[in-house]
C-alpha cells in the first residue's frame, strides 16, 4: 500500500507553495496524495494564478468536496502519514486552534492532530498579531508544526521556483520524504 499524505489548500494568499508541493509529491510514486481545497481556495488560485480548482486536482491522486465531512479523511481509522496546509489562512489556522471542524480540511487537520499524526501548518500572513500567535501557539502544543515560508537565501536562488522549491523541500522533510529541491547547507567554507 502507498503512503498517504493530505495537503489542506485554504483561501490564504500564496497558492504557489500548493502548487510547487503537488508538483514534487508527483516526483513520489510511493506518495498517494489526499488533496482538499477550502472554498476561499478557488477564489485565491484564480486571482493569484488564473488557475482552476480542477488544476490542482489533476495534480492529486485522490480529491475531496471540502463539504463532505463523511470523506475517508475525516476518520482517524483512514491511515496516514499525516497533513500539510499550505498555503494555510489565519482563519483556517485559528479554527484548527479551536477545534471548530466545520469544512473537511479543519476536519482532517482535526484527525491529524487526535491521532497524533504529523500537522505541518504553512501560515501565510504578515504582520501576525497576539491572536494568530497564541492560535499558533496552541497548534504547536498540540502536536502541529509551524512551518512559515520564509525565504532562505544561503542556497543561492535564482528564481521565485528557487524559492518556493526551499519552503516545499522543508514541507517535505517534515515526512521524512527524500528529495533535491534545494541546496541543503554545508558549512561555511574556510
Amino acid at each position: 500500500m502507498k503512503t498517504r499524505l493530505i495537503i489542506g489548500v485554504s483561501g490564504s494568499s500564496g497558492p504557489h507553495l500548493a502548487w510547487a508541493t503537488l508538483k514534487a509529491l508527483r516526483n513520489h510514486p510511493e506518495v498517494e496524495t489526499h488533496l482538499v481545497l477550502s472554498k476561499g481556495a478557488d477564489m485565491t488560485i484564480h486571482l493569484e494564478m488564473g488557475k482552476k480548482r480542477s488544476d490542482f486536482e489533476a495534480l492529486a491522486d485522490v480529491c475531496y468536496d471540502p463539504t463532505d465531512l463523511g470523506a475517508t479523511i475525516s476518520s482517524g481509522s483512514f491511515q496516514t502519514i499525516g497533513m500539510a496546509v499550505v498555503p494555510c489562512s489565519m482563519k483556517c489556522l485559528a479554527s484548527m486552534a479551536t477545534g471548530i471542524c466545520d469544512d473537511l480540511l479543519t476536519r482532517a487537520a482535526d484527525v491529524c492532530l487526535k491521532e497524533r499524526r504529523r500537522l505541518v501548518v504553512v501560515p501565510r500572513e504578515t504582520p501576525l498579531n497576539l491572536i494568530h500567535i497564541r492560535n499558533m501557539e496552541t497548534l504547536t502544543l498540540a502536536g502541529a508544526t509551524i512551518l512559515p515560508p520564509v525565504p532562505a537565501f544561503y542556497h543561492q536562488p535564482k528564481t521565485i521556483d528557487d524559492l518556493l522549491n526551499q519552503t516545499v523541500g522543508k514541507i517535505l522533510d517534515q515526512f521524512g520524504i527524500t528529495h533535491e529541491l534545494f541546496r541543503r547547507w554545508e558549512g561555511r567554507k574556510v
